[in-house]
Protein backbone atom coordinates (compact mmCIF):
# COMPACT_ATOMS: atom_id res chain seq x y z
CA UNK A 1 0.00 0.00 0.00
CA UNK A 2 1.78 3.21 -0.98
CA UNK A 3 0.72 6.35 0.16
CA UNK A 4 1.02 9.79 -1.70
CA UNK A 5 2.30 12.71 0.57
CA UNK A 6 -0.02 15.81 0.24
CA UNK A 7 1.00 18.98 1.13
CA UNK A 8 -0.83 20.16 3.74
CA UNK A 9 -2.14 23.93 4.49
CA UNK A 10 0.23 26.14 6.87
CA UNK A 11 -2.20 26.56 9.37
CA UNK A 12 -4.52 23.37 10.21
CA UNK A 13 -7.39 22.56 12.76
CA UNK A 14 -6.67 20.65 15.81
CA UNK A 15 -8.60 17.78 14.01
CA UNK A 16 -6.77 17.60 10.80
CA UNK A 17 -3.75 17.10 13.19
CA UNK A 18 -5.16 14.32 15.27
CA UNK A 19 -6.17 12.75 11.20
CA UNK A 20 -2.64 13.24 10.12
CA UNK A 21 -0.82 11.88 13.42
CA UNK A 22 -3.45 8.75 13.43
CA UNK A 23 -2.61 8.61 9.70
CA UNK A 24 1.79 8.51 10.38
CA UNK A 25 0.57 5.73 13.36
CA UNK A 26 -1.33 3.60 10.98
CA UNK A 27 1.54 3.87 7.89
CA UNK A 28 4.18 2.73 10.45
CA UNK A 29 1.73 -0.10 12.08
CA UNK A 30 1.51 -1.27 8.41
CA UNK A 31 5.07 -1.19 7.41
CA UNK A 32 6.94 -1.83 11.12
CA UNK A 33 7.15 -5.40 11.70
CA UNK A 34 8.82 -4.51 14.79
CA UNK A 35 5.89 -1.68 15.61
CA UNK A 36 3.81 -4.85 15.43
CA UNK A 37 5.49 -7.22 17.47
CA UNK A 38 5.97 -4.32 20.36
CA UNK A 39 2.15 -3.47 20.31
CA UNK A 40 0.79 -7.40 20.90
CA UNK A 41 3.43 -7.67 23.41
CA UNK A 42 2.29 -4.43 25.44
CA UNK A 43 -1.26 -5.86 24.72
CA UNK A 44 -0.78 -9.67 26.08
CA UNK A 45 0.88 -7.87 29.46
CA UNK A 46 -2.14 -5.27 29.87
CA UNK A 47 -3.83 -8.46 29.89
CA UNK A 48 -1.86 -10.37 32.29
CA UNK A 49 -2.02 -6.95 34.54
CA UNK A 50 -5.81 -7.51 34.75
CA UNK A 51 -6.04 -10.57 35.24
CA UNK A 52 -3.12 -10.15 38.50
CA UNK A 53 -5.21 -7.58 39.94
CA UNK A 54 -2.60 -4.30 39.31
CA UNK A 55 -3.94 -1.26 41.49
CA UNK A 56 -4.06 2.52 39.87
CA UNK A 57 -0.26 2.90 40.63
CA UNK A 58 0.72 -0.11 38.49
CA UNK A 59 -1.22 0.39 36.08
CA UNK A 60 0.23 4.13 35.53
CA UNK A 61 3.61 2.82 35.32
CA UNK A 62 3.01 -0.18 32.64
CA UNK A 63 1.42 2.45 30.20
CA UNK A 64 3.78 5.20 30.51
CA UNK A 65 6.20 2.33 30.05
CA UNK A 66 4.65 0.20 27.19
CA UNK A 67 4.09 4.01 25.85
CA UNK A 68 7.72 4.59 26.06
CA UNK A 69 8.35 1.51 24.32
CA UNK A 70 6.03 2.30 21.17
CA UNK A 71 7.29 6.03 21.01
CA UNK A 72 10.58 4.99 21.03
CA UNK A 73 10.15 2.66 17.76
CA UNK A 74 8.07 4.94 16.26
CA UNK A 75 11.10 7.75 16.30
CA UNK A 76 13.01 5.11 15.08
CA UNK A 77 11.43 4.49 12.26
CA UNK A 78 11.21 8.44 11.37
CA UNK A 79 15.07 8.82 11.88
CA UNK A 80 15.03 5.75 9.45
CA UNK A 81 12.40 6.85 6.81
CA UNK A 82 14.50 10.46 7.01
CA UNK A 83 17.86 8.44 6.85
CA UNK A 84 16.62 7.10 3.98
CA UNK A 85 15.14 9.93 2.09
CA UNK A 86 18.19 11.88 2.08
CA UNK A 87 20.84 9.03 1.53
CA UNK A 88 20.86 6.64 -1.76
CA UNK A 89 24.12 5.11 -0.73
CA UNK A 90 25.49 3.67 2.33
CA UNK A 91 27.61 5.80 4.66
CA UNK A 92 29.16 5.86 7.84
CA UNK A 93 26.93 8.53 9.33
CA UNK A 94 23.80 7.22 8.38
CA UNK A 95 24.64 3.81 9.91
CA UNK A 96 25.41 5.34 12.79
CA UNK A 97 22.14 7.74 13.19
CA UNK A 98 19.88 4.27 12.41
CA UNK A 99 22.07 2.23 15.06
CA UNK A 100 21.77 4.55 17.75
CA UNK A 101 17.62 5.57 16.81
CA UNK A 102 17.62 1.58 16.75
CA UNK A 103 19.93 1.48 20.33
CA UNK A 104 17.18 3.84 21.78
CA UNK A 105 14.26 0.87 21.14
CA UNK A 106 16.63 -1.43 22.73
CA UNK A 107 17.34 0.45 26.17
CA UNK A 108 13.25 1.21 26.31
CA UNK A 109 12.61 -2.31 25.70
CA UNK A 110 15.14 -3.85 28.42
CA UNK A 111 14.03 -1.42 30.63
CA UNK A 112 10.20 -2.00 30.47
CA UNK A 113 11.42 -5.67 30.66
CA UNK A 114 12.91 -5.10 33.79
CA UNK A 115 10.60 -2.52 34.98
CA UNK A 116 7.73 -5.13 34.04
CA UNK A 117 9.17 -7.97 36.36
CA UNK A 118 9.32 -5.90 39.02
CA UNK A 119 5.91 -4.97 39.01
CA UNK A 120 4.60 -8.46 38.35
CA UNK A 121 7.13 -10.12 40.99
CA UNK A 122 5.35 -8.02 43.11
CA UNK A 123 1.89 -9.16 42.43
CA UNK A 124 2.57 -12.89 41.87
CA UNK A 125 5.15 -13.77 44.45
CA UNK A 126 4.50 -10.86 47.28
CA UNK A 127 6.51 -8.40 48.99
Amino acid sequence: MRHELRRYPERTTFIHSLRIAFTGLWIALIRERHLKVHLIAGLLVLVLAALSGFGRLEWIVLILTISLVIVAELMNTAVELTVDLFTRQQKLRAKLAKDVAASAVLVASLSSIVIGAFLFYNKWVGH
